[in-house]
């Protein structure tokens, strides 16, 4: 190969190299943004699950409250349970629930506030064999409780969400208005409320409060890019060093 063909040949990777660079620097450099915004949200996270509860917003308040500065506050509520209208939510492993574990549902339940709107709430967990209500019947609490719980927004679904069966009271997703809907409650708050306290009689549902321990990978993740774009870097300019060299 003489010396004009070997320069044409490192010049024809030139571009697809720098392209290749470029794309492996930004990557790294997006995971050090999502690695300062995961820190300030388990920051703002951490904060508003160690606060005291607060009352829970009035039904006139609901329109304007913002999922991003109000999920996770918690309230508390007096409410009244509508046993024979709880929903079951497939129960998925949780980062905010890790004394859950193993098969089972979210129970979520309608509780009827003084004034007559509803809230959902999401009673807690109970098992595959615990869902029939007759083998918890101890926690189907009567009248008015007081309930302490964390705000929570609908969950959004994703492209391989199972579909939710309304039909057979079973779910996918945590989408409280869809339930709520389902069930001929109205009006209902938009959000929903994780129960954390009290727990009734006999233990179920198992309501818990929520504690984060979200995933921080990404400085490790931002490393691997940038270091794939040093070792590419390297590569190149020695296959640059010894073509010339070749050439030569």
């Amino acid at each position: 190969m003489n010396a004009a063909t070997r320069r044409r040949s490192w010049l024809g990777l030139l571009i697809p190299a720098v392209i290749a660079f470029g794309v492996l620097v930004a990557l790294g450099t997006w995971q050090l943004e999502r690695k300062a915004w995961k820190e300030g949200l388990i920051a703002a996270l951490t904060e508003r699950l160690a606060a005291p509860p607060g009352f829970l917003p009035p039904p006139s308040a609901w329109p304007s409250l913002d999922p991003t500065a109000d999920e996770y506050r918690r309230v508390t509520f007096t409410a009244t349970f509508d046993h024979g209208k709880e929903a079951f939510v497939y129960a998925a492993a949780s980062a905010f629930r890790p004394d859950v574990s193993g098969p089972g549902y979210w129970v979520f339940t309608p509780a009827r506030l003084a004034d007559g709107a509803f809230v959902i709430v999401n009673r807690g967990f109970v098992s595959e064999a615990r869902k029939p209500e007759a083998t918890r019947a101890a926690g189907q609490i009567a009248g008015a409780v007081e309930i302490t719980g964390a705000l929570r927004w609908p969950e959004p679904r994703h492209w391989f969400s199972p579909a939710d069966d309304p039909a057979h009271n079973l779910w996918y997703t945590r989408d409280s208005p869809a339930i709520a809907a389902a069930e001929g409650v109205r009006p209902a708050a938009p959000f929903y409320v994780e129960q954390e306290s009290p727990v009734p009689p006999g233990g179920l549902p198992q309501p818990g409060k929520l504690v984060v321990q979200l995933r921080d990978p990404h400085l490790g993740y931002a490393i691997t890019w940038y270091g794939l774009a040093l070792v590419l870097l390297v590569v190149f300019g020695v296959y640059v060093v010894k073509s010339r060299h070749e050439a030569h």
